[in-house]
């Protein structure tokens, strides 16, 4: 199926063996503490090297080593490592969305921003789907909660997901590293770095190949899903003509196919709101019975006479100039990415054309996304009565899209066709100044002011046409538009920060959120999408307090917050002709409130402890319903879609064994995540159970040979669960997990 967009193996590494260099770890001041303490973690969270337990902000750090170990090679899988990032998992990397907090905007239009920031190697990705497949040669992953467009501006109103690749140094390293688990899934790493010009150039280059046989059957075609395949590598070159002034340029490339695991049908009924009412459909069990599907909780067949098909394209590059200048440090970054990606599918769902199922629809997009970006920032030197930062930022991006549909109808014993397609897209240009400063009354005391100064400007054009001159099931008819809009507005940050002592560290702080207005420009665009929405504002307290405790033995940090969402931008489900799909609105006003306790202990010498738990209540406040809704509108009061109320991760890594060769570390991880509701509908049937699962990894390094190996089992207790679900075609459909069983895999790797 799949023909690879990198030569693995020898090839890469014949290449690899020209450039030399060494991977910048999360770093860490272990040396001037005591014995048994925990390591101070450091983070980029305001654009500067702070201290994780300093920053006065709601900030999680996981080092690459940690994502690696634990096989969370891409950034949905982090969901279970940071409670409060929750997913909508989705076939398409354009769908799937991550939310913070239990904020998130779920759409596909691109002219709408998200409102969780993804950050790679500081420049800001337009569209979300930009960053969700593997992440390659990682140094760490900072996740910051809660509005923070002062520093990192560009969608960033629910937090942001700064991804931070490893950078090359001078000294002289390389690795591979091979895994192979379960279900027939393999990956295989390799990179190498170091100096080329002594005291001038060093370099990195590093590549990725995985893939998954899948393991949900099309019985129709007789052909497996949810298999997927990567390819994909980066490069970097740092040059350093003197102390003051450091070049790094970078590029990456990555291409990901796969045919996602369909709808498999769990029920053959659905779940009125707010009635309750359950209606069976009247067709769907025998129409299921004659393919020879069971519908069910364990469900993992589908029966559809088209495969599903997406193909991603993602690359770019970055040139980041930083500057010494006396006590200052000036930094530009340029940045520009490509996104292009193909998906189609069965959308009807059935696999036979009959009067039971007369209407077939097959679906196939295209986007073409491009972006440049540009920022230019100075920071003040630290110690005095005030520090800064203060910069300017532009922003630019293109997209493309073309997408079609054909539906094929059986009427009166004939075979009915219409085909519908639009070329439709969206420029956004985004201009903007900003400065954040720090006014130090003590050293232990000090307030926090920060602004970001707005000019969003969106455009669209959206060009349909169709065979058929009214409404046929999920094609509208022939129409075009195009429009434009211009904002002005800001992102601020206010608070203060109190040192209760070395150790302990308190912050109260308010920030105003901002996102951008948004056009729903989409396959069914029409006139009643013409309208502009308004950008999404939120204004977000925070109160925190983050501890050293025990002789630095003991980290306990929590943050209080409560966000106030108005315009929030959601999808109302929709009707065209009686197929379901959606449009985007200006829904009204929501809130998020709860708690965040992050907690780690060095139990003993070789015994490390650490529970994260967050409680997230995120619901309808007072919601605005559209003309002509499909679905009830009597919501307020109820949760958000994909905001369980309770997560919790909890992880104890022991070291078994140790001496001057050798290491043995067991590790094992629980998470549990409550119900939630999975549609904004609130339809009863829609709610996914909550679910505990249990994870564990033995590892055995030779630290003389560099050798390693690791043995993962995921799912320990074989508990089936499902994240998605929703309702079509009269039944109940939903999705697997890659862990929705147990498996087993290995891991060797070798370091030089």
């Amino acid at each position: 199926m799949y023909k690879s967009k990198l030569v693995a193996g020898a090839g890469i590494a014949a290449v690899l063996l020209g450039l030399p260099a060494a991977a910048q770890s999360q770093e860490a001041t272990s040396s001037d503490q005591g014995v048994n303490q925990i390591e101070d973690v450091v983070v980029t969270a305001r654009r500067r090297s702070e201290s994780l337990q300093e920053v006065p902000i709601a900030v999680s750090s996981l080092g690459g080593d940690v994502v690696r170990e634990q096989n969370r090679n891409s950034v949905p899988d982090l969901i279970t490592l940071i409670p409060t990032i929750t997913l909508r998992p989705q076939n398409s990397a354009k769908d799937t969305v991550l939310l913070i907090r239990g904020l998130g905007t779920i759409t596909t239009s691109p002219g709408a921003e998200p409102s969780v920031s993804m950050v790679l190697d500081g420049v800001v990705l337009a569209r979300p789907g930009q960053m969700v497949s593997e992440l390659v040669d990682l140094e760490r992953i900072e996740v910051l909660r809660g509005p923070q467009g002062t520093l990192f501006g560009k969608n960033a109103s629910a937090g942001v997901i700064n991804i931070i690749t490893a950078n090359p140094t001078a000294d002289t390293s390389a690795f591979i590293e091979a895994s192979y688990y379960g279900g027939d899934e393999h990956r295989l790493t390799m990179g190498v770095n170091g100096e080329i010009i002594p005291g001038l150039l060093s370099g990195r280059l590093s590549g990725v190949t995985s893939g998954f046989k899948g393991d949900v059957r099309n019985i129709f075609l007789n052909e497996t899903l949810s298999d997927r395949q990567s390819d994909g590598f980066r490069g970097k070159l740092l040059f350093t003509p003197n102390e003051d002034l450091s070049i790094l340029v970078g590029a990456d490339y990555l291409y990901v196919e796969n045919r996602g695991n369909g709808g498999m049908y769990i029920a053959t009924s659905t779940v009125a709101y707010p009635t309750g009412v359950r209606t069976q459909s009247a067709i769907l069990p025998t129409v299921l019975q004659s393919v020879g599907i069971t519908p069910g909780f364990r469900n993992r067949q589908v029966a559809q006479n088209t495969l599903p098909q997406f193909k991603d394209a993602f690359g770019g590059a970055v040139a980041q100039i930083d500057y010494r200048m006396g006590e200052f440090d000036l930094t530009a970054i340029s940045g520009y990415r490509f996104w292009r990606s193909t998906q189609g599918g069965d959308l009807d769902g059935f696999a036979t054309l009959t009067t039971a199922t007369p209407t077939q629809q097959i679906d196939l997009g295209h986007v073409n996304s491009k972006q440049y970006t540009q920022e230019i920032r100075l920071a003040s030197p630290k110690g005095g009565m005030i520090d800064y930062q203060i910069g300017v930022y532009y922003f630019r991006a293109v997209n493309r899209e073309d997408y079609s549909r054909e539906t094929t109808q059986l009427i009166a014993g004939n075979r009915v066709r219409n085909f519908g397609l639009n070329n439709f897209g969206t420029i956004q240009n985004n201009y903007s100044v900003f400065g954040e400063a720090n006014v130090n009354f003590s050293e232990a005391f000090r307030a926090i002011a920060g602004v970001r100064l707005v000019k969003d400007k969106l455009s669209y054009y959206s060009d349909r046409v169709s065979t058929s001159a009214a409404a046929v099931p999920g094609i509208l008819p022939a129409f075009a538009g195009k429009d434009s809009t211009s904002v002005t507005d800001y992102a601020s940050r206010f608070g203060f920060q109190y040192d209760v002592s070395d150790d302990i560290h308190a912050y109260a702080t308010y920030s105003r959120g901002y996102k951008g207005p948004a056009f729903n420009v989409f396959f069914n665009f029409s006139a009643r999408e013409t309208n502009t929405l308004k950008p999404e504002t939120s204004d977000a307290f925070e109160l925190g307090l983050k501890s050293s405790l025990l002789d630095r033995r003991l980290q306990v940090n929590v943050a209080l917050f409560n966000d106030q969402v108005a315009n929030f931008q959601a999808n109302q489900p929709d009707l065209v002709a009686g197929t379901v799909v959606t449009r985007l609105i200006n829904a009204g006003d929501v809130s998020t409130k709860g708690v965040e306790i992050e907690a780690i202990a060095n139990v003993t010498n070789n015994l490390t402890i650490s529970a994260d738990y967050a409680y997230v209540k995120a619901k309808v406040d007072d919601f605005l319903c559209p003309v002509g809704a499909a679905v009830s509108c009597d919501i307020d009061g109820k949760p958000l879609p994909y905001a369980p109320k309770h997560k919790i991760s909890v992880q104890a890594k022991y070291e078994a064994y140790d001496s001057e060769r050798y290491r043995v570390n067991l590790t094992g991880n629980y998470t549990y995540q409550s119900s939630q509701q999975n549609s904004i509908a609130q339809t009863p049937d829609t709610i996914a159970p909550g679910y505990g699962i249990v994870n564990g990894i033995i590892s055995v390094m030779d630290k003389k040979s560099g050798w390693e190996g690791r043995v993962l089992v995921r799912n320990l207790f074989d508990k089936f669960y499902r994240t998605t679900y929703a309702q079509g075609n009269g039944g109940l459909v939903g999705g697997l997990p890659r862990d929705y069983k147990r498996y087993f895999g290995v891991t060797v790797r070798k370091d030089f």
